[in-house]
């Protein structure tokens, strides 16, 4: 047979539109390979939520690939070194894999292709956006910064590229490589086991990410106004299939090209916001950690590594104990499921950058460990639009009103399930619960005028 073809894979766990599987499928025998390297990506590791949702979407297409008479080669170490070790010692041809935009890994793929030198080569492919970040530009060719241009631009460009089928064939090596047991890696927490409210929420996988499309199909047209009803959630939960490249966008965009709803059309805009987030990284590698706008930070933030009190409001606002229930019940639901509803993320986000006027950096890491759908991208995007720092931002001194917000989308059922000690009162008290029924749920941290006041006093001082 030709010389083994080895896939690299990172976020792009599916086979069906995976162009680095259909090739090196033609070629030769397919060795799948999965390098966990911990150390590549820093304080943007893998972390808590992300690892749970690692494990069982590497088990779910390992049973898929395993029904194939396949299997996933797994390893542990700087990836670039153990894959191009790898490619030595079986003979590869090649190393087929979908590109990423993440700053480590486009280092990472530097580095590669100058370990294998001229013994193996290494494909890369687009295949996790709409279209390859970069290649949409404005007139004079240069990048977007700004997201609605963007959007109209990509719209124009529409639709994707088909989608790919499954391999017919993926043919095995005449050996396997050695592999680590995925078990051993440790990705799942066991003292405790704080994952149960993530399982019990979702199912992982690419035929899973399949199925929740296929109920999308018939739900989507109700998006442009449920998508603000956290009692309702009439959101696709589609974000960590996404994500982790169990489903690729143009599948997803192709199932509902055809739909005449603002639902759909309101959509396709957020499918587009996570190619403009990719944009915004390639063009500021560091933007999840670096305010694109030049403020005096020490005059804006509180900081938490400064004084135990403003330590003890960020650890308030990540236990969901505020005093604010709207924005408690979506702090809750991350810690039990990994997920947050959107319209209930910006307010929990505002809270935290203008209530508590904590740095979003903060929150930004918080989110980092405690999402399944936590991306480097559209995470950094979205809190810099939050906290009125970004390239494309809300403006500063729009501040959210919690209480307000909560009761203009009825979110009363939502509270009463991620905030049980509340759940007794009325659609009327909910939202703000007067002190003689708060019973143990605390009192406000802060007043809305009082922090309102003080976040429009930071700002003015920190321009």
């Amino acid at each position: 047979m030709s010389s083994p073809q080895i896939v690299w894979l990172r976020r792009d766990l599916r086979l069906a539109d995976q162009p680095a599987f259909h090739a090196a499928a033609k070629l030769g025998p397919v060795i799948p390979v999965y390098v966990l390297d911990d150390e590549r990506a820093g304080d943007h590791a893998y972390r808590g939520a992300s690892r749970v949702w690692l494990h069982h979407s590497l088990e779910s297409l390992g049973k898929t690939l395993g029904s194939r008479h396949s299997r996933i080669v797994l390893r542990k170490g700087d990836a670039p070194q153990v894959l191009a070790a790898l490619a030595h010692e079986i003979g590869a041809g090649c190393i087929h894999a979908l590109r990423h935009y993440e700053p480590w890994w486009k280092h990472a793929e530097d580095e590669l292709r100058d370990a294998l030198g001229d013994a193996c080569k290494l494909c890369l492919y687009d295949g996790n956006y709409l279209l390859p970040p970069g290649s949409v530009t404005t007139g004079s060719g240069d990048p977007y910064k700004i997201y609605t241009p963007f959007s109209k631009a990509m719209l124009d460009c529409m639709p994707p590229r088909d989608p790919l089928p499954d391999p017919e064939t993926i043919h095995s090596p005449d050996s396997w490589p050695e592999s680590d047991d995925l078990a051993d890696w440790g990705l799942l927490p066991t003292s405790p086991d704080w994952a149960g409210g993530i399982r019990a929420f979702w199912d992982f996988g690419e035929a899973a990410a399949q199925e929740r499309l296929d109920w999308w199909a018939h739900e989507v047209g109700a998006y442009d106004e449920g998508r603000n009803l956290p009692s309702q959630d009439v959101t696709s939960r589609l974000s960590p299939h996404l994500h982790w490249g169990e489903i690729s966008p143009a599948q997803v965009w192709h199932k509902l090209k055809d739909k005449r709803s603002e639902g759909w059309r309101t959509f396709a805009k957020e499918l587009i916001w996570r190619d403009y987030a990719q944009n915004v990284i390639d063009q500021f590698p560091d933007y999840p950690r670096k305010s694109y706008r030049d403020y005096d930070e020490r005059k804006l933030w509180r900081n938490p590594d400064a004084g135990h009190l403003i330590r003890a409001d960020l650890e308030c606002w990540q236990k969901g104990m505020t005093g604010y229930p709207i924005v408690d019940a979506g702090m809750r639901q991350l810690w039990q499921t990994g997920w947050m509803h959107n319209r209930v993320r910006m307010i929990a986000a505002s809270f935290l950058v203008k209530h508590l006027l904590i740095d979003w950096r903060h929150g930004e890491q918080w989110f980092w460990d405690t999402l399944v759908d936590a991306d480097y991208g559209n995470n950094g995007v979205n809190w810099q639009w939050i906290s009125g720092t970004g390239v494309d931002s809300n403006m500063f001194v729009r501040i959210m009103a919690p209480l307000s917000q909560s009761e203009k989308f009825d979110a009363a059922d939502y509270i009463r399930t991620y905030v049980p000690e509340l759940a007794d009162l009325s659609d009327a008290e909910i939202h703000d619960p007067p002190d003689a029924k708060r019973g143990a749920y605390p009192a406000k941290m802060i007043g809305h005028k009082e922090a309102r006041e003080r976040a429009l006093e930071a700002y003015r001082s920190a321009k």
